[in-house]
């Protein structure tokens, strides 16, 4: 008897999975139909995050979708269709956002970070090392006494 419960529930959910829509969208013209089929490929979904809106079967992808189609049977071309996208959902909707101000510090950003960072241990370095001869007076006396001095203690070690 278990194993009838569960066949009949495999069946249940196998049909289940077989009645999933599949949008059709017919066009006035093959004009129409490859401009949709781009936009579809290239507009971002927002719910997805990396798939286009032709890619995913979320119900805001479907949305989007049909918003395209009516868009395109009204006849508004690619760019009028891309910036009402952009209007209502951001420059996140395309896969190449615009250069903006925002954009251009998401970029250069870290970059500017790393030669910062890079300058200031640069300098910290070469701050907290000074050159030992410049800074002490080291001349050319001292160096005649530091001979002198080593080699007193060379004969000293002979000596014993």
């Amino acid at each position: 008897m278990m194993w009838r419960t569960a066949f009949v529930a495999f069946l249940l959910f196998w049909a289940g999975s077989s009645l999933a829509a599949i949008d059709v969208y017919h066009f006035d013209s093959a004009q129409q139909e490859q401009q949709f089929q781009e936009l579809s490929s290239t507009l971002r979904c927002p719910k997805c995050q990396n798939n286009t809106i032709a890619d995913s079967n979320a119900a805001l992808a479907q949305d989007l979708r049909h918003k395209v189609y009516e868009m395109t049977i009204q006849g508004k071309s690619r760019q009028e269709i891309i910036d009402y996208m952009v209007a209502r959902y951001g420059d996140f909707i395309t896969y190449n956002p615009p250069l903006t101000l925002g954009t251009l510090i998401l970029w250069v950003g870290p970059l500017l970070v790393l030669m910062l960072g890079g300058v200031f241990i640069w300098r910290r370095h070469r701050l907290a090392a000074p050159d030992l001869g410049a800074t002490q007076g080291w001349d050319s006396d001292k160096e005649a006494r530091l001979q002198s001095l080593l080699a007193s203690s060379d004969k000293h070690e002979e000596h014993k």
